[in-house]
């Protein structure tokens, strides 16, 4: 069968692109979420931050209640484990499945778009088309080929390593699990410990679980997240005796090099792209913003070029957010920015 694009990828980022493009192209979206992670979906803390919040506003788009996961949160208890300062700050976030919230927003593009459960497992060029076969739930391989090629497969995007198999972009392990609530636990907190991972921890409360999970170097992953649980226990933390252990990679960009956007007709969005914020690991907002960016490039006789223009804003705002990372990640201006209460709650753990 040919298409006009293949969407492999079924996240935010794939999901709003094959809504929008589908309206004026043949698409094909091959989502292997139900695949791979089952009914759970992807290993995802599954906070919609401010940012994302403000792009779903913008797309006219309004969050169902049977996506919504309780309690709500409106601040973040944020912990220095070695100084021992704890700060809250206020800070609205939206609690969702990300499982329902990813059928939710492929749902809406059914009807413009043929959707299929499977995992990519072959990428060929083939003239001026790419040949596609993915592996669907009865393990039967099927094929397809296409103009355009989507990669919004995450982290790990198979889409990139076929454009750029030199490519080589700073991840992390993502590791998370989940625990039935014995006691009251914050609703959402960041952790940092250096002596664990350059990145962070958090905990957030998802109804009558709490979820425990952190980024971590790519060396002796679950060995750091181990640590950091037993760490967390002098702050009151029992994370003893998960329901569901979860993971996956994560992006983390530092430089304009570590974004891919695309070539000879391969276009990669969302977090294939590198499109996460390294200082909160935020990716919704600009999986979405890509999305709608690459259905409107397709629309232009020089795709490649508007979709790069079209991701500047992008890019510039994902950079910006680097020069706030030292105030997060480097310690001695980290502990002095939360020892100073500059920005927290008039009430916190200190006072």
């Amino acid at each position: 069968m040919f298409y006009d694009v293949i969407v492999v990828g079924g996240g935010p980022a794939g999901a709003t692109f094959a809504r929008l493009a589908g309206k004026f192209a043949r698409v094909l979206l091959i989502d292997g979420a139900p695949l791979r992670f089952g009914d759970k979906g992807k290993p995802c803390g599954g906070l919609l931050a401010p940012d994302a919040q403000k792009v779903l506003r913008k797309s006219g788009l309004s969050v169902p209640e049977d996506v919504l996961t309780e309690p709500q949160i409106d601040f973040v208890k944020t912990i220095d484990c070695k100084s021992g300062i704890i700060r809250n700050y206020e800070r609205t976030y939206i609690n969702v499945s990300r499982e329902r919230f990813d059928r939710w927003l492929i749902s809406l593009c059914d009807e413009v778009v043929t959707v299929a459960c499977g995992i990519c497992v072959n990428i060929e060029k083939q003239g001026d088309a790419f040949y596609i076969e993915y592996r669907n739930g009865k393990g039967e391989v099927a094929a397809a080929t296409c103009r355009y090629l989507v990669g919004a497969d995450g982290a790990a995007s198979v889409v990139r390593r076929f454009a750029f198999p030199g490519a080589k972009p700073r991840m992390y392990t993502s590791i998370q699990q989940w625990f039935r609530n014995k006691d009251s636990a914050p609703l959402y907190s960041c952790i940092f410990d250096e002596s664990i991972t350059d990145c962070c921890s958090w905990s957030i409360s998802k109804g009558r679980y709490t979820v425990f999970g952190g980024a971590y170097p790519m060396d002796m992953p679950m060995e750091r997240f181990e640590n950091q649980k037993k760490v967390l226990r002098r702050f009151g933390y029992i994370l003893e005796d998960p329901v569901r252990t979860e993971c996956c990679l994560v992006l983390r960009p530092r430089a304009e090099k570590d974004f891919f956007l695309g070539e000879d007709g391969v276009f990669l969005i969302g977090e294939a792209a590198g499109f996460v914020s390294p200082s909160s690991l935020e990716g919704i907002s600009y999986a979405i913003k890509s999305g709608e960016a690459l259905a409107n490039a397709l629309a232009c006789k020089a795709p490649h070029k508007s979709y790069r223009l079209l991701t500047a804003k992008i890019r510039a705002r994902l950079m910006l957010k680097t020069l706030k990372c030292p105030f997060m990640y480097y310690p001695p201006l980290r502990r002095f920015v939360m020892k100073s209460g500059i920005m927290s709650a008039k009430k916190d753990e200190n006072n």
